[in-house]
C-alpha cells in the first residue's frame, strides 16, 4: 500500500521572490579620481579636461561604473559630472559614490521594474540565502515595496520561515 505525500508548500500560494533575479548581470568599476590630482590634493582644470578628451571611453563598455575620489581632497562638483558624461555614451549606469553604493542603486533600480500587481493580497516569502552576495539595502527596500501590496511577507526559505508582515483583518 504506498501512501501519497502531498506537497503542502506547493499547495500553499506562497510565492517565492530571490533578490538573485534582481542581480544585473555586468562588471562593476570604481572610477578613482584619485590619480588625476595635482599631489593627491586638488584638481588642475586644464590638466583634468586634457585626460576627460584623451582617455579611451570605450573600455568601459556595458559596464556599472562608480565615480568616486579616495583621496581627502578638493575636487569641485563639476569634476565628476564631466566624467560622468564622458562615460554615459559607453556604459550601463554610472552613479557618484563607492561599489557597494553603486550595487544598492542597481538592485532599487531592478526592484523598481517588479510588477507589484504579481504579488498583490498573496502570501509572499523572500528568500534568503544563495549563490550571490546582496546587500542587506536591497532586503530592507524590497519589503518596504511589498507590505503595502501583499497578504503576508515572510523571510528565508519555505520549511523555515521568518514572519515579518501580515495583513491586518
Amino acid at each position: 500500500m504506498s501512501e501519497f505525500i502531498e506537497n503542502k508548500v506547493a499547495n500553499s500560494g506562497l510565492i517565492t521572490i530571490s533578490l538573485e533575479e534582481f542581480h544585473q548581470k555586468g562588471e562593476r568599476v570604481l572610477f578613482d579620481i584619485k590619480p588625476l590630482l595635482w599631489q593627491e590634493l586638488a584638481l588642475k582644470e586644464k590638466d583634468f579636461r586634457s585626460f576627460i578628451k584623451q582617455h579611451d571611453w570605450r573600455q568601459y563598455q556595458d559596464n556599472f561604473v562608480a565615480i568616486t575620489c579616495s583621496a581627502d581632497a578638493i575636487v569641485p562638483t563639476w569634476a565628476y559630472m564631466l566624467v560622468a558624461i564622458a562615460l554615459q555614451p559607453y556604459v550601463k549606469k554610472v552613479i557618484f559614490g563607492n561599489l557597494s553604493d553603486l550595487e544598492r542603486e542597481l538592485y532599487i533600480d531592478a526592484i523598481n521594474l517588479f510588477d507589484l500587481n504579481s504579488i498583490a493580497n498573496k502570501r509572499v516569502l523572500v528568500k534568503g540565502c544563495g549563490d550571490i552576495n546582496i546587500p542587506d539595502s536591497a532586503f530592507v527596500y524590497i519589503s518596504q515595496k511589498f507590505v503595502p501590496v501583499v497578504k503576508s511577507l515572510m523571510f528565508g526559505e519555505a520549511c523555515s520561515n521568518v514572519p515579518l508582515y501580515k495583513e491586518a483583518k
